[in-house]
C-alpha cells in the first residue's frame, strides 16, 4: 500500500517492503507505547501509586543510554538479524511486563521491552540509511513513522479496549502477539544478503564522534522528548481525575491522538525533504511551546485541554519525524552509530522528565507538567537553530 507513495527513483527492495516494515514496527510501537496513557490504570491493579510508575517507567528509559553501545553492535551484524533479534526481545518484554506483580518487576519487564526495541529501531534506521540517499530519506523515514501514530491510533487503542474488556494484563498480551506475528512476517521478506548501500553509507568516515553541529541535534532531540513525555505519562491520570474519564473512553482518546500524529507523520513524509530537516523541526517547536503553555492555564476545561494536548501531539510528531534523518548522518558511513546516539539523548529526555512530572501532578496537578513540556519545547527549537547556523 505505502509503495505508491515511492517512484520508480526509489530502488525497489525499498518499495517492496515499506509497508511490511512500517506494519511490523506498528506492532513494536503499540507494545512499547501502552504504558503511559494508561499508567493509571495499570498502577491501581498493581496496588502502587503513579508516582511509583512514573519511577519504574524513568528506569526503563534509561536502557536507552545503551543504544550507542547498541548502534556499534547494528554496525556489525546484518539489518535483518538484528531486527529479528529485537522484535522477539519485544514480544518476551510485553509478557514480562503481563506477568509483572509490583513497581520493581513491571519496571524490569518494561527495561527489556524498550531495550529490544531499539535494537529493532536501529537496525531498521540503519537499514533505511544504506538504501535511501539522504536528501530523499525524508520521504520514507516518514512514512514508516506513521508506524508510531498507528501504534497509538490502532495498536494502543486496540489494547486498550482489551483492557476494557479484561485487564492491563491481556492487553500486554495482546501486543505480545502481534509483534511475533510480525516478527514471523517480516523474516520471510527481508533478504539476508548484503545491502545495495546508499552514497552516505558507501562512505566511511575513520572520525566517529559527534562534530558540534552533532552535539546539537542530539540536544535537539532531548528536548523535544522530555517535552512530550511530560503530557505523555499524566494526561491520562489527568483526564481520569479532572474529568472522570474511564478507560474505554481514554482508549477513544488515544485513538484520536493517533489520528493527529498519523498526520503529522503523513505531513513530514511529504514536506521535510523540501523544507530542511532542521527547519522543519525548528517550525513544529513554535507550534508545541504556545499549545503547552495554554494547556498550563486552561486544564480545567475538558474541550478546550483536548484540542491543545492534540495540537501539542501533533506538532512534537512531526518535530520528531522530521529529526530522525538527521541521526543517520551524524556519523558518516556509521548509521547506526548516529542514530544510536540520538536515541540516547531522547531516551534521558523521556527518563528526565518521567519523574518529575509524575511527583509534579501528583502535587498540583496538570499545570506545572505542561510548564515543563513548553521548556523543554523551546530548548529543542534553540537547539535546531543553532544547528542549522553551525551548518551553514
Amino acid at each position: 500500500m505505502l509503495r505508491r507513495a515511492l517512484d520508480d527513483s526509489y530502488a525497489d527492495v525499498v518499495r517492496s517492503n515499506v509497508t511490511a516494515i512500517t506494519a511490523t514496527r506498528l506492532a513494536a510501537n503499540a507494545a512499547y507505547r501502552y504504558a503511559p496513557p494508561f499508567l493509571a490504570t495499570i498502577a491501581r491493579g498493581l496496588d502502587v501509586e503513579l508516582s511509583d510508575l512514573g519511577v519504574a517507567l524513568a528506569v526503563a528509559e534509561l536502557c536507552g543510554l545503551a543504544s550507542p553501545l547498541i548502534g556499534r553492535l547494528v554496525d556489525r551484524l546484518p539489518r535483518r538479524t538484528s531486527m529479528i533479534a529485537g522484535l522477539i526481545g519485544t514480544a518476551s518484554g510485553a509478557l514480562l511486563v503481563s506477568a509483572s506483580g509490583g513497581a520493581v518487576s513491571f519496571a524490569a519487564g518494561l527495561f527489556a521491552l524498550s531495550l529490544a526495541k531499539l535494537v529493532f529501531d536501529v537496525a531498521m534506521g540503519s537499514w533505511i540509511a544504506e538504501h535511501v540517499p539522504y536528501e530523499r530519506r525524508g520521504r520514507v523515514v516518514g512514512l514508516t513513522e506513521t508506524s508510531w501514530a498507528l501504534g497509538l491510533l490502532v495498536g494502543v487503542s486496540l489494547m486498550g479496549l482489551v483492557t476494557a474488556a479484561t485487564s492491563w494484563r491481556w492487553g500486554y498480551v495482546t501486543g505480545a502477539v502481534g509483534v511475533a506475528v510480525m516478527a514471523v512476517v517480516l523474516a520471510g521478506r527481508l533478504d539476508r544478503s548484503a545491502p545495495t548501500t546508499s552514497s552516505s553509507a558507501a562512505t566511511v568516515d575513520p572520525v566517529t564522534r559527534l562534530p558540534a553541529s552533532g552535539w546539537l541535534a542530539v540536544a535537539g532531540v532531548f528536548g523535544l522528548m522530555a517535552s512530550s513525555q511530560s503530557l505523555f505519562v499524566t494526561f491520562g491520570a489527568w483526564l481520569e481525575d479532572e474529568f472522570g474519564v474511564t478507560t474505554a473512553a481514554l482508549a477513544g482518546v488515544t485513538f484520536g491522538l493517533g489520528a493527529l500524529e498519523l498526520g503529522a507523520s503523513s505531513l513530514s513524509a511529504v514536506r521535510t525533504d523540501r523544507w530542511g530537516k532542521e527547519r522543519s523541526v525548528v517550525a513544529g517547536t513554535m507550534v508545541m511551546v504556545p499549545a503547552a503553555l495554554a494547556l498550563s492555564l486552561l486544564d480545567s476545561q475538558l474541550a478546550m485541554g483536548l484540542v491543545l494536548l492534540g495540537i501539542f501531539i501533533a506538532a512534537f510528531e512531526f518535530c520528531i519525524v522530521s529529526a530522525i534523518p538527521i541521526g543517520s548522518e551524524l556519523v558518516p558511513g556509521r548509521p547506526a552509530r548516529g542514530l544510536g546516539a540520538m536515541i540516547a539523548f531522547g531516551t534521558l529526555g523521556r527518563a528526565l522528565s518521567a519523574v518529575p512530572a509524575t511527583r509534579l501532578y501528583d502535587e498540583l496537578g496538570l499545570t506545572p507538567a505542561a510548564l515543563v513540556a513548553a521548556g523543554c519545547a523551546a530548548l529543542a527549537g534553540v537547539a535546531m537553530v543553532a544547528r542549522r547556523r553551525v551548518l551553514s
